[in-house]
């Protein structure tokens, strides 16, 4: 009781930039007085907050604002998309540090794609300066599935020849530090409950675009992750009827109509030149697919089509969670969502509005991150934050 009581104290601070008085928190979590004191004490000693002048509310003695200390603690994220892997640090405020951007090494060993990782890492340490002592750890946010229990990447379409990948194991061997393994979609959506400051729960998807398409699913403030630690697959949701045979076996799922892979073929069949494309390697898929986005922006009718079908797709997909799961906020990003912002901001709210069928459907809500194209790495390094000072009820319940 005496850990949870203390991270939502350390929570309410970390999203009061101005900082709160003690009596404040008191009001704010309930606790009294004299429990307040002690777990300020305690923050005070371990250096994750600070006193940080006084504020004169009412009569009486001015009261002394407690704040953040943001140096006090670092976190590392790691985001490993098959065709880029993004690295930051994050301060205990969720500033972005540091950060970088190396091409995924082609073909994708496992060993070499670990081995770009920790370079990463240390690099961004000798760059910055920042104490080692002082960071949590690694998050990294894979590709899914993943088996969380044993930090293992299973089998990811997008990684070839990646099969049971100890990644957690391997990367905390390398680096010294602990290593929490994100599914990708997870970490998205990480990202955007600590970033907000917001003190209120929220219901919201993450739409998240890259070499794949997922969606990270938020409830009452917490990710929904499921049994395996692997919902927010939506690649057989069917959303073009004619559309080309999926793996699966149905017609026109998002798997073969929506990843960039699939809207680069199917503009080379409509005669939108995008030159030879390797569909084997990714980094000459993504060339080509931010050609085609290009072509769009420039008035290409034949590129602009292939992505506006591509927002209505997405849009049919989100449809059937909206309505599955009754949100009305739905955010985008990924690598991605810069090439495609402007058209799916056009084109997928009125589409959500039509395919909708809660009472809310006029006033949902879509928007981009805040985040950029650095969300999953952020998402990441909120994850190793999250587990270490977000508050968790799971923790008051009795263990047998």
């Amino acid at each position: 009781m005496g850990g949870f009581n203390q991270t939502v104290v350390l929570d309410a601070i970390r999203r009061s930039p101005d900082g709160l008085s003690r009596v404040e928190l008191a009001d704010i979590s309930g606790l009294s007085a004299q429990t307040l004191s002690n777990i300020a004490r305690r923050l005070l000693d371990e250096g994750l907050i600070l006193e940080s002048g006084k504020i004169q509310l009412g009569p009486g003695k001015p009261r002394t604002l407690l704040t953040l200390n943001p140096s006090a603690r670092f976190a590392i994220g790691v985001h490993l998309d098959p065709a880029v892997i993004t690295t930051v640090i994050l301060d205990l405020s969720g500033r972005v540090v540091s950060h970088s951007a190396r091409r995924t090494p082609q073909p994708m060993d496992a060993d070499a794609v670990i081995g770009v990782m920790v370079e990463a890492v240390s690099d961004l340490l000798t760059e910055t300066g920042v104490d080692a002592r002082r960071v949590l750890g690694v998050g990294v946010a894979s590709p899914g599935p993943i088996d969380s229990d044993h930090g293992i990447v299973v089998d990811p379409p997008h990684l070839l020849g990646w099969e049971r990948v100890p990644l957690r194991k391997a990367l905390s061997t390398a680096t010294g530090f602990p290593v929490v393994l994100e599914k990708d979609v997870a970490a998205t959506a990480v990202a955007e409950i600590w970033g907000s400051h917001s003190e209120s729960p929220e219901n919201f998807i993450f739409v998240y675009l890259g070499t794949g398409i997922g969606m990270g699913l938020v409830s009452g403030g917490a990710v929904l992750r499921g049994t395996s630690q692997n919902a927010g697959e939506v690649g057989h949701i069917v959303v073009d009827p004619d559309g080309p045979v999926c793996f699966c076996g149905l017609r026109g799922c998002v798997a073969v109509t929506c990843m960039p892979q699939n809207l680069v073929e199917e503009a080379v069949r409509a005669g939108v030149h995008l030159g030879p494309v390797d569909k084997t390697d990714p980094s000459a898929v993504e060339e080509a697919f931010l050609e085609l986005c290009a072509k769009a922006r420039r008035g290409d009718s034949g590129a602009g089509a292939i992505i506006d079908r591509s927002a209505t797709r997405v849009a049919k997909a989100v449809s059937v969670l909206t309505n599955a799961l009754d949100f009305d906020r739905v955010i985008f990003g990924g690598p991605y969502w810069p090439m495609l912002s402007e058209t799916y901001l056009a084109l997928v709210p009125a589409a959500l509005r039509k395919l909708t069928v809660a009472p809310h459907a006029s006033d949902i809500r879509v928007e981009g991150t805040a985040f950029g194209t650095d969300v999953g790495a952020i998402g990441a390094a909120c994850a190793v934050f999250d587990n270490a000072f977000s508050p968790d009820t799971r923790s008051l319940l009795l263990q047998h």
